[in-house]
C-alpha cells in the first residue's frame, strides 16, 4: 500500500510538472497519457477534449494506440459511448470487465477498443463545472479500479483541465499577436504604398497569411474583381467593405475548412482596413488623374494656340474656310491621342491604334472615294511625342488627300532604333509652293522639335508623292 501512494504521489507530482512546464497542450497530454497509464499499470490510456462548437469529444492523446496511425481521429458527444457517459455525468463511469458488451460502448473502426476488458472513464472539469474533456484507462485483464486510483484519475483530470486553461489563454494571446502584426503589415503597406494595386495586393496576401486561407479577393462594388489571389475552395467567408455608410466591396476569403468566429473577427478588422486603402488609394487617383488632365488639356491647348498663330501669320493666300477645316482636323488630331491615353490609363500611346483612328476620320472629311491603304507595324510612344506625330500625321494625309493622286499608302513601321512613317501616293509629286506652305513648315517643326527627327520628302512624276518622317524610339 505503500508503495502504491508512493507512486500515485510520485505521479501527481510529474502531471504538475508536465502541465507547468510548457504552454504546448498537445505535449502535455501525450505526457500525461503515459505517465497515466504506467502508473496504474494500465494498458492503454485515451485522453479526449471537448470542442464547444461541434460539441464533441475529440481523441487528442494516447498511450498503447497511435493518434498518427488513425485514418480520422475519433469523436463523440457527450452521453455517447461510456467515454461520453463519464463527460455526460460529470462524474467517474468504471467497468470491470467485458466493456465493450455494455449498451453505452461505441465501436470506432480505426481504434480497437474491444480488445480491453476493463475501463474506468473520468470527466475533465474546471472549478466551475464546465466540461473541458474527459479521459480513461484500459486493461487488458478485467480489474476493478480502487476508490484511491479513481481519486487519483480525478485529481489529474483537474491538473490537465488547469493545463487546458493555460494553453487557451496562451493560444488567445497568441492568436492577438498573429492579428496585430497582420493589421501592423497592412497598415505598413497602405501607408508606405503610393499606388492603389500594391496596397490591394498587400491587403489579400496578408489575409492569406493571417487566415490560413487558400484563397482571396478584393471584390468592388460593381462585381469587378480587383485583385484575386489563391484558390477558391470549399468554405468561404466575406465581409463587406464599408465606407461612410456605404458599402463599397468585400473582401472574401477561402479555404478547405470552417473559420472560427476569432477569425471572422479578424477578417472584419482588415476589411475595415482595406476600405481606407481603396477610397484613399482612388482619391489619390482621382488627384493624379485631375492633375493629369489638367496638365493634358493645358498643352494640348498651347499648342493649338501656336498653330492658330503660325496660320495667322502665314503670307500665303488661304480661304477662310479651308484654314478653318486644317484647324479643326489638327484639334481632333490632338484629341485622339488623349482620347487614346484615356482608355489605355497609361503613358504610352499605340502609333497603329493612332494612326488607324486618324485615317479614318480624315479620309471620312475629305478623302472623297480615295483608295487609302496601310501597313502598320506595332510601336508605342509617350503622350507627348504621339501627339506630334498626330498632328503631323494629319498634315501630311491631309495633303495627300486634297493634293495627291487617288490612291494613297500609310506605312508605318520599325527600323533597329528608329521609327519610319511615310505616306505615299500615286499623284503628280509635291509642288514647290505646297512644299513651302504653312502645312509643311509646321510638320518640319514638329519633326525637329518634338521627334528629334527629318522629314523625307520625295516626288516623282511616275511614281508620285512620298513623305516620309524618320525619328528614333
Amino acid at each position: 500500500m505503500e508503495a502504491t501512494r508512493d507512486r500515485h504521489l510520485k505521479l501527481l507530482t510529474e502531471t504538475i510538472e508536465a502541465v507547468n512546464s510548457t504552454l504546448d497542450l498537445e505535449e502535455v497530454l501525450s505526457q500525461v497519457a503515459t505517465n497515466v497509464a504506467h502508473a496504474l499499470e494500465a494498458d492503454a490510456c485515451f485522453v479526449y477534449l471537448y470542442d464547444e462548437r461541434a460539441d464533441e469529444l475529440i481523441l487528442r492523446a494516447t498511450h498503447g494506440t497511435s493518434v498518427e496511425e488513425m485514418t480520422r481521429r475519433p469523436r463523440m458527444r457527450p452521453g455517447e459511448g461510456i467515454t461520453g457517459s463519464a463527460a455526460a455525468a460529470r462524474a467517474p463511469v468504471m467497468l470491470e470487465s467485458q466493456a465493450h458488451l455494455d449498451p453505452r460502448f461505441k465501436n470506432f473502426p480505426n481504434l480497437p477498443e474491444d480488445e480491453y476488458q476493463s475501463i474506468l472513464a473520468v470527466p475533465i472539469l474546471i472549478r466551475d463545472g464546465t466540461l473541458e474533456g474527459a479521459l480513461n484507462v484500459r486493461t487488458r485483464e478485467p480489474r476493478a479500479f480502487r476508490e484511491d486510483e479513481v481519486e487519483l484519475l480525478l485529481a489529474i483530470a483537474a491538473q490537465v483541465a488547469q493545463s487546458i486553461e493555460h494553453a487557451k489563454l496562451y493560444a488567445e494571446a497568441q492568436r492577438r499577436v498573429h492579428e496585430l502584426e497582420a493589421l501592423a503589415r497592412i497598415n505598413e503597406a497602405v501607408s508606405n504604398s503610393l499606388y492603389l494595386e500594391e496596397s490591394l495586393e498587400a491587403i489579400v496576401k496578408t489575409t492569406m497569411d493571417a487566415l490560413g486561407a487558400a484563397g482571396a479577393a478584393l471584390v468592388l462594388e460593381d462585381g469587378r474583381i480587383a485583385w484575386p489571389e489563391g484558390v477558391a475552395s470549399t468554405h468561404a467567408i466575406r465581409q463587406p467593405l464599408r465606407w461612410r455608410g456605404r458599402e463599397i466591396g468585400e473582401l472574401v476569403a477561402d479555404r478547405g475548412t470552417p473559420f472560427t468566429d476569432a477569425e471572422a473577427e479578424l477578417l472584419a478588422s482588415i476589411a475595415t482596413h482595406a476600405a481606407v486603402a481603396l477610397e484613399h488609394g482612388r482619391a489619390v487617383m482621382r488627384g493624379v488623374l485631375a492633375q493629369e488632365i489638367h496638365h493634358r488639356v493645358k498643352n494640348n491647348l498651347q499648342t493649338v494656340a501656336s498653330l492658330l498663330r503660325l496660320q495667322a501669320r502665314s503670307s500665303e493666300t488661304i480661304d477662310p474656310r479651308e484654314a478653318l477645316e486644317h484647324s479643326v482636323n489638327r484639334i481632333l488630331a490632338i484629341a485622339a491621342v488623349h482620347e487614346l491615353l484615356t482608355e489605355r490609363r497609361d503613358e504610352d500611346v499605340e502609333l497603329a491604334d493612332l494612326v488607324d483612328r486618324l485615317r479614318a476620320m480624315l479620309v471620312q472629311g475629305v478623302g472623297g472615294g480615295k483608295d487609302v491603304s496601310s501597313e502598320l507595324q506595332p510601336v508605342s510612344l509617350p503622350g507627348v511625342r504621339a501627339t506630334a506625330l498626330a498632328l503631323i500625321f494629319s498634315e501630311l494625309l491631309q495633303n495627300a488627300l486634297e493634293h495627291g493622286g487617288d490612291r494613297i499608302r500609310v506605312e508605318l513601321s520599325r527600323d533597329g532604333e528608329e521609327v519610319v512613317l511615310a505616306i505615299i501616293d500615286n499623284g503628280s509629286g509635291i509642288t514647290e509652293d505646297a512644299a513651302a506652305g504653312t502645312g509643311l513648315s509646321i510638320v518640319r517643326a514638329l519633326v525637329r522639335d518634338e521627334l528629334r527627327g527629318t522629314l523625307d520628302l520625295s516626288s516623282d512624276a511616275e511614281a508620285g508623292a512620298r513623305a516620309a518622317v524618320i525619328f528614333p524610339i
